[in-house]
């Protein structure tokens, strides 16, 4: 059995894990089996990048973690090797960055996770992953605009060279 110190290290590092996941709008679980190093780390640095911690951690803890928050959808997920993605800031981002990962590495799986407080399963973090970033939209609405404008501005134009005739 193990030491009391030892339960009491891990006691703390499940409660600091779930402090960490209990404001978080995107809780995402991957299977990493068959991953090198040097993929592992440039995945690493491209969630780094979208403000997000990627951590590989015990999945017993991982689930108590979840279990403080009384988050328990993702339990049957906790089997195998399994990394943990969380983002406060942004969901989509980090959720991008996975799934492009996962079109280029058939090994490394979405398992499921949760959305702003929602459970999702991998194929919905996948539809989510696909859509168009927020900077994407506005530049095609912005766009879209911009050409109504000018054809506004030739109608006017032709308009005026017409009374000008």
């Amino acid at each position: 059995m193990a030491s009391e110190k030892i339960l009491k290290q891990k006691e703390e590092v499940v409660k600091k894990l779930a402090e960490d996941l209990k404001d978080a709008k995107l809780i995402l679980l991957t299977e990493y089996r068959g991953i090198t190093v040097e993929d592992d780390t440039k995945l690493r640095k491209t969630v780094r990048e979208s403000n997000a911690n990627y951590k590989v951690i015990k999945n017993n803890i991982i689930k108590r973690a979840l279990d403080l928050n009384n988050e328990s959808g993702l339990d049957d997920l906790l089997e195998g090797p399994t990394a943990l993605i969380s983002s406060n800031e942004d969901y989509l981002a980090p959720a991008k960055a996975i799934y492009a990962f996962t079109k280029d590495h058939d090994f490394y799986k979405i398992k499921g996770g949760i959305v702003e407080g929602k459970v999702m399963t991998a194929e919905e973090i996948v539809t989510l992953a696909k859509l168009p970033s927020r900077q994407e939209l506005l530049a095609k609405l912005a766009g879209s605009l911009l050409g109504n404008i000018t054809k506004l501005a030739a109608t006017l134009d032709a308009v005026r060279v017409q009374k000008e005739s």
